[in-house]
């Protein structure tokens, strides 16, 4: 009699099988992996928008051409090998052999150099790679040339970058769709696929194992080395309300929450079945963004005024809760990092309705109504939206609440319309820290045009960002970031509401999480 060994069969075999010998084979038991993700997937382009559940969502579809590993340096990724002109200005990649695309068309040149011209219209390193970029180029079916203008020291950081916006790699036929449109084909390069026709919006994402894929044979480490896809099918299961999702995890319906209310840490860790740790070790970077094209914060005193009443303690107690998941931090670059520095920083440091009042009372401030976008579906932004209507209204401000779950605020925040139109004036967002960690950073552009939502506006600031690129030593690259934070806080561009670090909580017999500050789900498995 044959014996079959479970954990090994295929469902190739046991069909090869049934057909040969006409008997009973055991039944293939798909691996499932059932996940909360933190908001609700709407937007399905990662070059589109900035939100980290697109981000997600494309990582899980996608691959890019260099990866950060968990030291933040760059590692091949879909590229074999790749080599440097002696002057710097010539650059060439080779990519590796096997790769497909979702739809089992192979991966090209071409390709590779649609996918980073659109992103480089919407990604502030993008943006700033392609200013001295002449020439990019298939050179031939599996090669890519860059030719630049002059030296620029941060090519493979910029195409590896590890968060919003990711170049990843489309067919050229996606590519070529318009960088300020969404893209309506997901055919994907990376270890799962997007499974469109079980979309729910508001409800359910399904992926599977995309079996063409060929991982790298080096050890995963962050967003680079081997993505093996270890589960058949992933399960994004969406809860508006947070103790439904926790009750969830707890009676195993769902194997992985990503992001738990704070306040809900402590009942999951209670349970034996549960892990909760922090996963990312740079944290998050609230912050209040304005928008600077419609009154009243298109006025930059009244912005800094408002700024002056942002006390940080008093959102990370509303919003975290537990003192051991947050700490006060008044630099635009995460504390703990080499750029971190407190240049302009008197502005937020004291929180001082009484300081924020006087100096609203000195502007042309005429109590035109502040619309805050309110995502009541992420408990953190819902509570620092509520804390900032607060401080604002006892400093003088007229405030209106409009509240929405997150998919509709990222979309709505696109629009420069004026509120009575769909407009907004205020949202509440943060940053993991490892995409804010310098001034290349989106959220820190002073161009209006190619700029992030809230659009300020300040040819010093972008004159700054551009010297970053060039700098040879850690000294100066110093030296320029304080000169980004001295502007940033001049002009009022965001308010910085503090360092928070969110666990994630998982069921024991979910195996292979990877440390980042970005979730990942290859090598990863249910046991």
């Amino acid at each position: 009699m044959r014996h079959w060994n479970i954990k090994t069969i295929t469902r190739a075999s046991c069909l090869a099988a049934s057909l040969a010998i006409g008997a009973a084979v055991p039944v293939y038991a798909e691996k499932v992996m059932n996940v909360i993700p933190h908001a609700d997937l709407k937007n399905l382009d990662p070059i589109w928008t900035t939100a980290y559940i697109s981000r997600n969502h494309g990582y899980m579809i996608y691959d890019t051409l260099f990866a950060m590993d968990d030291s933040f340096s760059p590692q091949p990724q879909m590229v074999d090998t790749w080599s440097t002109s002696e002057d710097g200005l010539t650059w060439t990649f080779v990519l590796r052999d096997g790769l497909k695309f979702h739809d089992g068309a192979s991966v090209t040149g071409e390709d590779v150099v649609a996918s980073l011209q659109r992103w480089g219209k919407r990604d502030g390193m993008g943006q700033q790679l392609f200013k001295v970029i002449t020439s990019l180029e298939a050179s031939s079916a599996n090669t890519v040339t860059m030719k630049l203008s002059q030296p620029y020291g941060l090519v493979l950081e910029s195409i590896g970058k590890i968060s919003s916006n990711v170049p990843f790699i489309m067919p050229k036929r996606v590519a070529e769709t318009d960088a300020f449109e969404q893209i309506t084909d997901y055919t994907g390069s990376g270890p799962f696929k997007f499974e469109s026709d079980q979309w729910v919006p508001g409800s359910k994402v399904v992926y599977t194992k995309f079996d063409g894929y060929v991982p790298r044979s080096e050890p995963a480490s962050a967003a680079s080395g081997g993505k093996k896809a270890l589960v058949d099918k992933i399960v994004w299961q969406y809860f508006p309300d947070n103790t439904t999702a926790m009750n969830a995890l707890m009676a195993g319906e769902i194997d992985y929450f990503e992001s738990p209310a704070p306040d809900l840490a402590p009942l999951l860790a209670a349970d034996p079945n549960i892990t909760v740790e922090v996963n990312d070790p740079l944290g998050n970077i609230g912050f209040a963004r304005f928008n600077h094209l419609l009154p009243p914060f298109d006025d930059v005193e009244v912005r800094r005024a408002a700024m002056m009443a942002m006390k940080q303690e008093d959102y990370l107690a509303a919003a975290i809760g537990d003192p051991q998941f947050w700490k006060t931090c008044y630099s635009v670059f995460p504390c703990g990092t080499p750029l971190a520095n407190d240049v302009g920083s008197d502005i937020m440091a004291t929180g001082s309705i009484d300081a924020a009042k006087a100096a609203l009372a000195k502007t042309d401030y005429d109590g035109t109504p502040v619309l805050i976008m309110q995502p009541t579906d992420v408990p953190v932004l819902s509570a620092f939206s509520l804390v900032t209507a607060e401080k604002l209204r006892n400093a003088g401000f007229e405030v209106n609440v409009e509240a929405m779950d997150w998919s509709t605020l990222t979309s709505r925040r696109a629009l420069r319309d004026p509120v009575g139109e769909g407009g907004w004036n205020m949202f509440h967002t943060w940053w993991i820290g490892a995409d804010v960690i310098d001034p290349m950073a989106i959220a820190f552009s002073g161009d209006p045009d190619a700029g992030w939502f809230g659009w300020p506006t300040d040819a010093e600031l972008e004159e700054a960002r551009g010297q970053f690129s060039k700098a040879t030593s850690l000294e100066e690259k110093q030296e320029i970031g304080r000169k980004v934070q001295e502007r940033l806080w001049a002009i009022g561009a965001s308010g910085e509401l503090g360092q928070f670090f969110t666990p994630v909580a998982y069921r024991n017999n979910v195996k292979g999480l990877i440390k980042s500050p970005v979730q990942f789900f290859w090598n990863m498995s249910v046991e």
